[in-house]
């Protein structure tokens, strides 16, 4: 089994040169449009309480994110699947109704990462400024 990075759009990931792991291509462009939707952008599960507080997070800051509820949306596994890819999770529980590595946050249409990058940012003072690049924030 080979490893290959590819760069599709904003999005870098690791692409398995096998008929093993390997997910479509059309993935991959539904979470990059998924993603360019908003300046805030939330792959999340209805019931996962990390997903529920980065939520919170952002509408505690003003900004109004699109949430998208993968145990909830037709397409989730295929999503979540290739989200953990995209975060580089060797494995990631049983799908969209296992949260594993969720919420993933996109701002300006590029992945920040899952709930401790988006949390050491805002911590660390750079994620105001990440908002504000992207327009969900006019502080």
């Amino acid at each position: 089994m080979q490893y290959k990075s590819e760069t599709r759009g904003s999005l870098s990931y690791n692409k398995v040169n096998s008929n093993m792991g390997v997910f479509p291509s059309e993935t991959l462009v539904r979470i990059e449009s998924m993603a360019a939707e908003n300046a805030v952008v939330i792959f999340s599960v209805s019931t996962c309480c990390m997903c529920h507080a980065i939520k919170r997070l952002f509408r505690g800051m003003g900004v109004s994110p699109a949430v998208h509820e993968l145990d909830l949306h037709p397409y989730g596994v295929d999503i979540h699947r290739a989200l953990l890819r995209l975060l580089g999770c060797s494995s990631g529980g049983g799908g969209a109704t296992s949260p594993g590595a969720l919420p993933v946050v996109f701002i300006g249409g590029k992945m920040v990462g899952s709930m401790e990058r988006v949390m050491a940012s805002h911590i660390n003072g750079s994620l105001v400024p990440l908002l504000k690049d992207a327009g969900a924030l006019w502080l």
